[in-house]
């Protein structure tokens, strides 16, 4: 959560509350629901590192707010961050640990095992297509709905072969 708060805090200054309903509104039901106690906890880290300062906004009849803005140091940690390809798969996966072990551990067997995780995949594709139903005016919650439903299809791909090689 600690770079997409920055980010979006190089657009303009803003509170908590503010920050927390940009990340749902862009990304809506697709990325996680930011928890508001999360979400404070992680601009006062980010306040102690320098990368952002906070004010304090007196509101009429109101408690006073914390508005915050980004630092230089802030802009250049989002910058470095949107440079840095993100990591790719790893090949350190658990399901294909447990695959590899199981006959050795006489207490599941690689066929169970591939057919499981391939009805896991299969309902989490329908999940996401029902939330991608739901998120039709949201075009960046749909592409990344759309990435993981493709990550999953060849997650699929990938069980075939296992099944091939393995059983």
């Amino acid at each position: 959560m600690r770079l997409p708060l920055l980010a979006l805090l190089a657009k303009g200054p803003a509170h908590g509350y503010e920050l927390k309903q940009a990340l749902e509104q862009t990304f809506g039901a697709a990325y996680p629901r930011a928890n508001i106690g999360q979400v404070y906890v992680t601009l006062a880290r980010l306040e102690k590192a320098g990368l952002i300062e906070g004010q304090d906004v007196s509101q009429e009849g109101k408690p006073d707010k914390r508005v915050y803005a980004v630092t230089d140091a802030g802009r250049q940690a989002v910058a470095d961050w949107l440079a840095e390809p993100t990591q790719g798969p790893q090949l350190r996966d658990d399901f294909f640990i447990k695959l590899v072990l199981a006959p050795e551990t006489e207490l599941a067997d690689r066929l169970t095992l591939i057919n499981n995780q391939r009805r896991h995949y299969l309902n989490v594709i329908r999940g996401l297509n029902t939330m991608a139903t739901q998120e039709r005016g949201n075009r960046v919650s749909q592409l990344l709905i759309e990435g993981a439903v493709l990550h999953l299809q060849a997650d699929l791909d990938w069980l075939e072969r296992c099944q091939e090689d393995l059983t």
